[in-house]
């Protein structure tokens, strides 16, 4: 069902975009792509959506939703309707998530980490350096194999389209530089206090490092570092940006220790409501709001590091060797959760990763 949407949109029609960007302060962002397709001049009834997102306004995950919404408006001659609420305003991914269930959201696209609690081969994307490049990561998300982890959503109550990009997750803390893992786990000092996602493998990594990891929701996060609660934290650069972690975040390291995927998903009780014209057009619209944000987080990464150094972060460029020692570190990990994920999975990702970085 899914690999019918990874061919490019059939041009039918084609209908200009004006975006306007959330916020001055961002990097030299790609335009969104020309709306293409059939407008649905019929009127199959009108529909606000609400979507609830965990980033901020100033995050490609909230400029994609925006784009997704113009593509349903402008293609439905304004019936359908997007509404965005980013910052975690109607909660965290793992109560989003919940809202789907019971009808009380229409769509959230939370991390894959907390939607391990219904389909839990979705933790293989938890395990640490499994997708040492983009190229890899994103050759393993359009395959069968991660858009059949997206079927297995049935008959939980959500229905699950596409992948975006979170992306590499990085480490920042409050307390010191960090280059190896005895910098995380503190030979002559207490080891680092690191928020994680509420989920048991990236608990495991941190773990292994030596640290002392606390799970906590995202939004819980910035005030946490604030007071002094937690030392640090891990997320990719431009969620760490968007976020202002950096005023609160003396040091930053380029660990790159997790490739995050989001999922963009809709309640199934909103999705039972919608005619089948619209679910065929939500569906199609999902796909390339996908594929913008992962062109935009790919634009985002690099350029929010640099931000982030501009503004006071000291960032730690780990070598090859330095990452060695992080992934020696983390095998533990592997040996742990591979029975249960599914050594079979783990293996077939591992499979593309090699076909894609020998290519």
């Amino acid at each position: 069902m899914h690999a019918n949407w990874r061919s490019s949109l059939t041009l039918a029609g084609t209908v200009t975009l004006s975006l306007s960007l959330a916020h001055a302060n961002t990097p030299d962002l790609s335009d969104p792509p020309p709306i293409e397709g059939e407008v649905i001049t019929e009127d199959l009834g009108s529909h606000t959506i609400r979507v609830g997102l965990g980033l901020a306004e100033t995050s490609p995950l909230y400029i994609s939703t925006r784009y997704f919404g113009d593509i349903l408006s402008e293609r439905t001659e304004g019936r359908l309707t997007v509404n965005v609420f980013p910052s975690s305003q109607l909660g965290d991914d793992a109560q989003m998530m919940e809202m789907l269930q019971t009808g009380s959201l229409d769509m959230t696209i939370p991390s894959t980490s907390p939607a391990t609690t219904y389909v839990e081969e979705l933790a293989v994307f938890d395990l640490p350096f499994l997708l040492p490049t983009r190229e890899a990561a994103i050759a393993v998300l359009e395959s069968d194999i991660a858009l059949g982890l997206l079927d297995k959503f049935e008959g939980t109550g959500i229905k699950a389209f596409a992948y975006h990009e979170n992306g590499y997750r990085q480490l920042t803390n409050s307390v010191r530089p960090v280059e190896s893992p005895e910098d995380v786990a503190g030979l002559d000092v207490r080891g680092l206090t690191i928020r994680t996602m509420e989920n048991p493998v990236q608990l495991s990594i941190w773990e292994a490092l030596g640290a002392n990891p606390t799970a906590m929701a995202f939004g819980e996060v910035f005030s946490a570092m604030e007071q002094g609660v937690i030392d640090g934290q891990e997320n990719p650069w431009s969620t760490i940006l968007t976020s202002n972690f950096h005023e609160v975040q003396d040091y930053g390291s380029e660990t790159r220790h997790v490739y995050t995927p989001f999922i963009i998903m809709m309640s199934e009780r909103t999705w039972d409501r919608l005619d089948p014209a619209y679910q065929e057009l939500v569906e199609e619209a999902a796909h390339a709001a996908a594929a913008y944000e992962i062109q935009l987080a790919t634009e985002y990464d690099d350029w929010a590091r640099d931000q982030l150094e501009e503004r006071g972060m000291q960032i730690t460029r780990l070598d090859d060797d330095q990452l060695a020692a992080f992934q020696e570190a983390v095998q533990p990990v592997y040996d742990q959760w591979a029975p249960r994920i599914g050594e079979d999975l783990i293996a077939e990702i591992q499979q593309i990763v090699d076909e894609t970085m020998n290519h």
